[in-house]
């Protein structure tokens, strides 16, 4: 899997996370869908790393995602920002996988 990430997301990331400790994932959020396959894409800033991850090639800011989550996502992505819209986007080379994704800090302060 290869997550390609814009230089307008890969500025906003930083921006969101700079001078913080933590790890980028992107998740395959489930909360509030009742069912496993009715989950949304979202990237959350999380204070630990886990085992049952996998680090993500992006050629530049390092993102994890749970193996068991991959079979969810296209084998090629992109991550972008639209300023116009103020949210991330994920797509593949075939489709939006979210449009307007989120950004969540989920790190314990």
């Amino acid at each position: 899997m290869k997550i390609k990430i814009t230089e307008a997301a890969s500025n906003k990331l930083q921006e969101k996370v700079s001078g913080k400790q933590g790890y980028i994932k992107l998740k395959y959020d489930i909360e509030g869908c009742g069912c496993a396959v009715s989950g949304v894409a979202a990237l959350w800033f999380e204070s630990e790393r886990f085992e049952e991850e996998n680090k993500i090639e992006t050629g530049g800011i390092p993102i994890y995602m749970e193996k068991a989550k991959e079979v969810f996502f296209a084998e090629e992505m992109t991550i972008d920002y639209k300023d116009t819209a103020g949210c991330f986007q994920l797509k593949s080379p075939n489709e939006y996988l979210n449009p307007r994704m989120s950004f969540h800090d989920k790190r314990m302060l």
